[in-house]
């Protein structure tokens, strides 16, 4: 039995949802009132990247096509990377400039980890990051390198506003909350000690949750060594709720999740649905290499908001991201696929108390 339904709790990550109540004349005005939504703004997050895996940059926002349910949308806000958030309607007419190729900012040399230069500090500059740790009986073995290569994360992370790190076994521990305080956060970490069985998918959840009391641009990394074997949620609910909220999720997964078939396709899915990516790390410097991996990532990824034409579907909404022209059609786009936007009344019976 599934505790909880995704049709309770799905949001936009920088949406507002209006509903206005409108009862029709004559007998209809006895039945229950309709309720009409409106979606004020959609976030997406795009990264771009050529036949290699290498990022495109210098994109203007006249490259971009973004369609929902088919229907031509018109963007309105634009940023790459850590530059400022600018209105489309403030900036100046596209020059002539072409895309330009980034290469990583981290490269693989042998068994280092090699930065090119690219200052990466300030690449979430505004950001809250939700970092989810699984401390289950499936980490005993690896539990100390795991620490070392989170906290190694947290402390290259200088550019977020806020970093929270929780981690989880059947239940969920919020061992920092959203903090600018670094030392905090490291200090959650090392205060984390082997569980039990392990609840992923209900930790998600609530992770989600309490990402959806803080306004501006969110995401999740989560470190899991196994599959889970304990949640009460689906894991389709818990993907759909962080595809609807805008927030993309990040999976660094070990060999003992890989080694099963179902939870290593669902860790796929859930990322690529959400905009993220899902890594698969054999031993501590894989670990390594995946969080400067998803640094690299996040360093680079387009910015844009939109205002929804009209459109009456009440349900999931469809995105698709295009790029135009011939010349840029051969990069590949990476987004969240979809949202779906509900009345505020189902939305506040299923707003958490957020955890100090």
């Amino acid at each position: 039995m599934r505790a909880i339904s995704i049709g309770k709790y799905a949001v936009l990550g920088l949406a507002v949802l209006v509903v206005c109540p409108r009862v029709d004349s004559g007998a209809r005005a006895q039945n229950t009132p309709r309720i009409h939504v409106e979606v004020d703004m959609v976030q997406l997050n795009v990264a771009v990247t050529d036949s290699k895996g290498d990022y495109v940059t210098g994109l203007r926002p006249s490259d971009f096509t973004i369609m929902e349910d088919g229907i031509t949308q018109k963007v309105a806000t634009y940023t790459e990377g850590n530059m400022p958030v600018q209105r489309v309607s403030d900036m100046p007419k596209d020059d002539a400039s072409r895309p330009q190729i980034a290469p990583p900012s981290y490269k693989s040399r042998g068994s280092s980890l090699v930065s090119n230069g690219t200052d990466l500090s300030a690449a979430l500059a505004g950001a809250s990051v939700y970092i989810l740790f699984d401390k289950s009986d499936y980490m005993y073995r690896g539990f100390v390198f795991a620490q070392d290569a989170i906290s190694d994360f947290i402390r290259s992370l200088e550019g977020p506003d806020r970093i929270a790190f929780y981690s989880y076994s059947r239940d969920l521990s919020r061992d920092a909350g959203l903090t600018p305080d670094r030392f905090a956060v490291l200090r959650g970490v090392r205060a984390t000690t082997a569980g039990d069985s392990a609840a992923l998918y209900n930790a998600l959840l609530m992770t989600l949750k309490d990402a959806r009391q803080v306004t501006g641009r969110k995401v999740v990394v989560v470190f899991s060594n196994g599959p889970d074997n304990a949640s009460m949620v689906a894991p389709e609910d818990v993907g759909e709720l962080a595809q609807s909220e805008g927030v993309p999720i990040y999976m660094i997964s070990t060999r003992e999740a890989k080694s099963d078939p179902a939870s290593a396709v669902v860790f796929e899915r859930m990322a690529a649905a959400t905009g993220g990516k899902a890594y698969f790390a054999n031993n501590w410097r894989d670990q390594q290499r995946a969080f400067a991996s998803i640094r690299d990532d996040l360093a680079h990824l387009y910015s844009l908001s939109y205002y929804p034409q009209a459109n009456p579907n009440r349900g999931w909404r469809a995105i698709t991201v295009k790029l135009n022209g011939p010349a840029l059609k051969k990069y590949r786009v990476r987004t969240r696929d979809g949202y779906r936007p509900l009345p505020i009344r189902t939305i506040a019976e299923a707003t958490p108390n957020v955890a100090q």
